[in-house]
Parts: structure tokens; sequence; C-alpha cells
């Protein structure tokens, strides 16, 4: 049997004149105000114009499709880019595969972020008389975990002893707690484990990244969190970006720009963790994970 591997990730503008098509997607076909769409210019420019999420995609595809080896055919399928995920059932139909399995580049499930993907992949690949069984989370995978502890302990040894670590992802609107959507207390497993094996007294969680519409979304926002540090003369902060598995926008600029510098003008000592791109480790095991099922 011939296995399809779709590889669901985020997306990303391809250059500069695509960032327009590309947030119009994101806001489901409702373009942004001339203001929205400036500010997101110029987070990308403080990047250098440079679109850092698409190549660490494909390295990480690359590095999947060599540890799953013979008998799979890999494809990417993005939520707001293209390819988009219909195209990447398109492209493994044609290539004859007899079923599907559905990764997304997430570690934590939630009904709007891994649950949209596997809707949207189901949906596509029972037009091709496929079934497609997306993974529905990794967020205990333990070479992620391990990738995490190493991480958090090379980042505390860049600030004084003592600091704070906050363990983050990207937030989501407030209303999908009255669902009883895993997704906090999925955050929560992982701060607590990469915690535990890092020795750390507490764990504390935080969001970031937090859309831009009038209704509440999840936090304490990481912003929040800084100043907080700084008020109570804390050693220092340490930001583990466990939700997100590439340096991208999210991290690039929301961490690595924007909390960074509101810590140095607050004078609180600040590092942010590497993120997991295509660590081999992490990429082997989510590839072994793939083939179990």
């Amino acid at each position: 049997m011939t296995v399809g591997v779709l590889v669901m990730a985020y997306g990303t503008p391809r250059d500069r004149d695509d960032i327009e098509t590309y947030y119009t997607d994101i806001r489901r076909g409702r373009p942004p105000t001339p203001e929205l769409l400036a500010d997101l210019v110029r987070r990308y420019d403080r990047l250098g114009g440079t679109f850092p999420l698409r190549e660490i995609t494909d390295r990480q595809i690359a590095a999947l499709r060599h540890a799953l080896g013979g008998g799979h055919v890999v494809a990417l399928g993005t939520k707001h880019s293209l390819p988009k995920v219909e195209d990447g059932v398109r492209e493994l139909a044609a290539a004859g595969v007899e079923r599907i399995v559905g990764l997304v580049l997430a570690p934590h499930y939630s009904q709007f972020s891994i649950g949209e993907y596997a809707d949207r992949a189901a949906k596509a690949g029972a037009e091709h008389g496929l079934a497609v069984d997306t993974i529905a989370s990794w967020h205990l995978l333990p070479a992620y975990l391990a990738f995490l502890h190493r991480a958090v302990t090379n980042a505390l040894a860049t600030v004084p002893v003592g600091s704070r670590v906050l363990f983050t992802a990207h937030s989501l609107p407030e209303r999908i707690l009255a669902s009883g959507d895993p997704y906090p207390a999925q955050l929560r497993e992982t701060a607590t484990a990469v915690a535990a094996a890092a020795g750390l007294d507490d764990v504390a969680v935080g969001w970031q990244s937090a859309g831009r519409t009038p209704e509440p979304w999840l936090g304490p926002d990481v912003l929040d969190v800084v100043r907080d540090c700084a008020a109570a003369g804390a050693a220092g902060l340490v930001v583990c970006a466990c939700g997100f598995v590439a340096d991208h926008l999210e991290v690039a600029y929301d961490l690595d720009i924007e909390a960074a510098s509101l810590a140095r003008e607050l004078g609180l000592p600040f590092a942010r963790t590497a993120s997991v791109n295509d660590d081999a480790d992490v990429m082997t095991a989510l590839a072994e994970l793939v083939a179990q099922r």
C-alpha cells in the first residue's frame, strides 16, 4: 500500500507583493484595511524583507521525506498560501496513494487550528475517494520535549540566575474555553513536562500574537508578562515559544524584536529559546509517528 503523507502548515507570503493576498486569505476573503496592511508589511520589512517560513517548511518536508523513506509520498498543504491543503491532497491523489496520514506542523490541538486543517483535509480527501487520518497532536512527543528541555537550558545560561521561564503559544479567542477546547491544557502539559525536566520551580504559561479583533483573546499576553516581570524586579525572563516550530514572523518579530525591545527598555534581561525548525531528532520522531499510523 502506498501511503500519502500530507504535511500541513500555516503558510506564508512568497514575497512583498504577496502579502496582501496572504493577509486577505487569513481574513477569510476580507481585504485588510490600508493601515493593517501597512503594519504587516512593516513587520516583514523589519526582518529585512525576508519570508523565512517557507524555506524552513521546505527543510522540514525534506527531513520528513528522508526519514520516512520508501512507501510514502509526501506533499505540502498550507492553510493560507500556495499550495493549499486541497492542493496537497490533489497531488497525493494524482500520485496514486491509497490512504493519507495528515501531520500538522503545530504540536497542540485546537478545533480552531489543527481541527480546521483536519476538516479541510478530510473534505478534500473525500472528493478523491481517500480517507485522511490527521494526527491530532504531538505536544508530549519525547523528542520534542527533549528539544525544548535543551533549548530552555541553553537560554537560561545566557541570563542571570533565577530568571523566570515563560512558555507561550499563539493566542486564540477566549470563546474556545466555553467548548472545552484542549488547547490551553495541552500547552500547560508541555510546559509542565519541560519544567520538570529542567528542574524549574514553577510553570508560567502565556500567549502571544493575538489577532486584531474586538473579541477577547487568551492571556496573559507575553508583552504584559515582560512588564510584570520588570515591575517585580525579576532577575530576567526566558520565553520558550513551544507552540511554534519555526522561526517565522510570530517568533522573529513578535519575540525577537517587539518583546526583546520592550525588555531592553525596561532593563529586564531577556532571551528566547531556539525553535525546532528542521531539528533532525524531532523530524525523525514525527516521521515515526506518521509511520505508526
